[in-house]
């Protein structure tokens, strides 16, 4: 299943990030009953093979697994659609011919730029996807980040793009671009999400957000939102740490003066 096809029914879509990397902590997610998990090539320490790691865990469970790329770069999108990601998610896209250009980097010539390479390619199954280079688009679900103030401000006619299936909001870059770093509960900034919502909305399009705080969270999706990105392997594995040593270790204090950097 692609991305676009969760939002067929209705309903919003909860997922969480992967960011450790590591295929066992994918396939554990995988069986939690999140709607998607997204793969952060972005932030994680993610290679193109330990990405193809996670989607073969993930494969044989119902969550639709999305891959964010680490850029808006031909090459890397090619390389990450032949390992057979086929929802992905584009980071800093801030106008319409930035997103024209991750439209083209996932389609093939005449339209686009997609390199060839289907014969030797997970994404057609080794040539055993029937007409695959033809139907390839079909498969595909393209979304890209907005996440600073020109983003919001161009955030109708990135939508607006044809090839772009929807658009996922990142608050953190957004209020970095604002003034207000790590401030993603600033008023100013949750406002610019819910802006961004109504406009993508308003063409048509998917609009998804980063939320790891509950009431921003149900605050989306009282807006309309179709996904919110509820958590992250990597944090639910450091609170939770932090928790247990909390009630039962004598050195949760001493943690709590650790060293600042390596």
């Amino acid at each position: 299943m692609s991305f676009k096809e969760l939002f067929k029914d209705g309903g919003t879509a909860a997922g969480m990030f992967l960011n450790s990397g590591d295929a066992g902590v994918a396939e554990i997610c995988a069986g939690a009953g999140l709607d998607y998990l997204l793969i952060d090539g972005e932030h994680g320490p993610v290679g193109i093979e330990s990405v193809l790691d996670q989607l073969r865990a993930i494969a044989g469970y119902p969550p639709v697994a999305v891959v964010r790329v680490p850029a808006n770069d031909p090459v890397v999108i090619k390389q990450f659609l032949d390992i057979g990601a086929q929802s992905l998610i584009v980071p800093m896209v801030h106008n319409a011919d930035q997103a024209r250009q991750a439209v083209q980097a996932t389609q093939y010539p005449p339209e686009g730029v997609r390199g060839v390479g289907a014969a030797l390619a997970r994404s057609a199954r080794w040539n055993r996807v029937p007409d695959y280079l033809a139907r390839a688009n079909d498969f595909i679900s393209l979304l890209v980040q907005v996440e600073s103030v020109e983003a919001v401000d161009n955030a109708a006619a990135i939508a607006a793009t044809e090839g772009i299936d929807g658009i996922f909001i990142g608050p953190a870059d957004m209020a970095a671009t604002m003034g207000l770093l790590g401030q993603q509960d600033h008023p100013d900034v949750i406002e610019s999400v819910m802006r961004v919502i109504r406009t993508v909305k308003a063409q048509g399009k998917i609009a998804g957000v980063n939320a790891f705080q509950e009431p921003q969270a149900r605050a989306y999706t009282e807006a309309g939102a179709d996904f919110i990105n509820v958590g992250a392997d990597v944090a639910i594995l450091a609170r939770g740490a932090e928790a247990l040593a909390g009630k039962y270790s004598r050195r949760a204090a001493r943690a709590a003066s650790a060293p600042s950097s390596y």
